[in-house]
């Protein structure tokens, strides 16, 4: 494909990205798993919580009349949680009952075990127990439904699974639930130049840090990565490499974008993707588009520059929404307004994107030389990346500046 002439904005190539995506369909999963998966179907409670009446305390199931201070009762069984069965209490009588236990017909307060005569803890079960304190119906229990009633709708749809959406799914009736698919993905550092992590570095080569940043990205952000391959510059290797990249959902690559003479990714794919400048700094050459795995179904294409912190970026501002797109999300990258403590020069024409630190509630670059994009090294320093617009020339002490957070 021809070259797009003109540089495009970061929001016009990001819906070229988001046209590429597919929203994967459900697979029923166990309510214990599935973290940051998105639920596809309103849940309504099967059950009510809590169950039934219930205690809230240790201590002793009575009737709210009989309880004036000094009162003795007499104890006519105990009752922990999990009671199949309970004891009636009439006029006169207590039931000892623990925290969650039903409470028995006839009883309609708890009276705490502190405001007895018994002690805490394990102790033999009373004939009677002395009320030193006055109560009220309903002080002390947890009534049936008041969470939730059987029937209240309790999460929707969209929601992004969760333990805490789990615990509430078990809490109503749930053993599984239908999540959204994460969506596959396959990652491809190109490069001659790249050696294994931690392998000897010899003269013009350096170790592949971009499929380890990327692949942990995609998991970070909901993906699932099926494929994390370093390929070198052999257009032979690169294709073959593609060719068992396509099982994915989208495919990813770093490197072999811009317009040298060993663009690898640009000689394979470019009669079949559209390759485009982007207004940014870094992370200004892009590729994306669809391509097809050997049935015919369509494949998103996202191509990556391939120095360090242009990645980093571009994973942040474009491939971080098309996983969200494959799962039915919003694209949204929430920012926050900060101040700058200390200033840096930025590009006119492009978004420049700084990884900063946020000390003391203000920004400055994580690097001395700011948004250089090979500074990978000190990439792990950043709270978050500073985008500066496109008619700024520089920031200085005291301006404000959009920060969109990267640090969990």
């Amino acid at each position: 494909m021809v070259d797009v002439p003109v540089m495009l904005s970061v929001e016009d190539y990001l819906d070229r990205v988001l046209g590429l995506a597919t929203v994967l369909p459900a697979e029923d999963t166990p309510i214990g798993g599935g973290w940051g998966r998105v639920l596809v179907e309103d849940l309504p409670a099967r059950l009510a919580v809590p169950p039934f009446d219930n205690s809230a305390m240790d201590g002793f199931a009575v009737r709210a009349a009989d309880c004036a201070p000094g009162a003795l009762l007499r104890v006519v069984g105990d009752i922990p949680a999990g009671a199949t069965g309970t004891p009636t209490v009439g006029p006169g009588e207590a039931a000892r009952i623990m925290t969650g236990a039903p409470l028995p017909p006839g009883a309609d307060a708890v009276v705490p075990v502190e405001l007895t005569d018994q002690p805490m803890g394990a102790a033999p079960l009373p004939s009677s127990v002395v009320v030193r304190d006055s109560t009220s119906a309903g002080r002390h229990v947890r009534r049936a439904g008041e969470d939730v009633q059987a029937g209240d709708l309790v999460l929707r749809a969209g929601a992004v699974w969760s333990p805490e959406a789990a615990a509430a799914a078990a809490s109503i009736g749930y053993g599984s639930v239908p999540l959204r698919r994460r969506p596959r993905v396959a990652v491809l550092a190109t490069g001659s130049e790249l050696v294994a992590p931690g392998g000897a570095v010899g003269f013009g080569q350096i170790p592949d840090s971009n499929s380890l940043l990327v692949a942990g990205l995609v998991e970070r952000f909901g993906g699932e990565v099926v494929l994390c391959r370093a390929v070198d510059d052999d257009p032979a290797r690169f294709a073959a490499a593609m060719d068992d990249a396509v099982a994915a959902d989208i495919v990813v690559t770093t490197g072999g974008v811009s317009v040298g003479a060993f663009e690898v990714v640009r000689q394979v794919v470019e009669d079949r993707i559209e390759f485009v400048k982007v207004a940014m700094q870094p992370g200004k050459p892009q590729a994306c588009g669809t391509l097809r795995d050997p049935d015919g179904r369509g494949v998103a294409f996202l191509a990556l520059p391939g120095n360090p912190v242009s990645v980093y970026v571009s994973f942040y501002a474009f491939l971080r929404p098309l996983i969200a797109a494959f799962q039915g999300l919003p694209p949204s990258w929430p920012s926050a307004d900060l101040p700058v403590a200390e200033g840096w020069r930025s590009p006119p024409g492009r978004r420049q994107y700084t990884p900063v630190r946020i000390v003391d509630g203000a920004v400055r670059p994580a690097h001395r030389l700011g948004s250089g994009s090979h500074l990978v090294a000190s990439l792990h320093l950043a709270d978050g990346l500073a985008a500066v617009a496109e008619d700024v020339d520089g920031v200085s002490p005291g301006d404000v500046v959009a920060v969109h957070r990267t640090r969990a």
